[in-house]
């Protein structure tokens, strides 16, 4: 590499890091906000819990729309969706991928009504937990009783973002998926609406900071893909959930590490 590309490489990746902090910082000051000024807002205005619920997950689609803009209007992020119509429906059981911090951003963004599993922290943190009480999402720490939450949330036709991983890929690993994902899908019968997610190249994953950057935009691509049918995952296992269980968390681990890279890490 000429002294001159090397030159243009470092001031790139140089800007970068101030622009991405900016960027979460927007997204820190913004989750705040809503928390103190527009869910205390929409809870005077509008009594139903049911419709008040859907308008503060209006509201955090919008607000992570913005997010994605901005980080885009800033050369940090392009976005490319293939089978996103998919996504129009009511009452869908998403599962995705997650190699970087920011696929869950745009998946919720582009998703209606979308319901998710967050970790308990996420509830107490001041810059989230008034989105994640508002929107009442669904927090990990509720036992027996997140079950039951999967079933209510999706008979009330909001969609459900599930990430089987439980947290963001390991780099350079093998996925490995939790089976709680694939016996929600069994018990409950619905089938599953796949998104599988690559980064290109790989940055914001886990285990490396937010500001090692890159020289040029992270291409986060999002394919949503056709259902998936759980009953024959249940046939075949003889009604047996267990054993339909792991057959369908093997399928779903193949089916989601189909076409991977090489598991660049950042900065390589």
């Amino acid at each position: 590499m000429s002294s001159r590309a090397r030159l243009s490489s470092t001031w790139s990746r140089a800007w970068r890091v101030p622009a991405t902090g900016l960027s979460f910082a927007c997204f820190g000051l913004g989750g705040l906000l809503m928390g103190v000024l527009l869910f205390p807002l929409i809870n005077l205005l509008v009594w139903a819990p049911a419709r008040r619920i859907r308008w503060s997950r209006a509201l955090v689609g919008a607000s992570f729309r913005g997010f994605i803009g901005l980080m885009t209007l800033l050369g940090l992020v392009r976005v490319r969706w293939t089978g996103a119509e998919r996504l129009q429906r009511r009452g869908l059981l998403v599962l995705a991928n997650h190699p970087t911090l920011i696929d869950v951003v745009a998946l919720i963004a582009r998703t209606p009504n979308a319901d998710c599993v967050v970790r308990a922290g996420l509830g107490d943190n001041p810059f989230t937990w008034g989105p994640v009480r508002a929107c009442n999402y669904l927090r990990n720490d509720r036992g027996s009783g997140v079950l039951e939450g999967f079933h209510a949330s999706l008979g009330e036709g909001s969609n459900l973002v599930i990430f089987p991983e439980g947290t963001r890929s390991q780099p350079g690993r093998a996925l490995q998926l939790q089976r709680g994902a694939a016996q929600l899908a069994l018990r409950t019968g619905v089938a599953i609406t796949p998104v599988r997610i690559r980064c290109e190249p790989l940055g914001l994953s886990k285990g490396w900071p937010w500001w090692k950057t890159h020289d040029r935009p992270l291409l986060l691509s999002l394919d949503v893909g056709e259902d998936i049918a759980v009953t024959p995952f249940l046939e075949g296992a003889h009604g047996e959930f267990p054993l339909a269980a792991r057959r369908l968390t093997g399928y779903l681990k193949d089916y989601f590490s189909e076409g991977e890279g090489d598991g660049t890490e950042p900065g390589t």
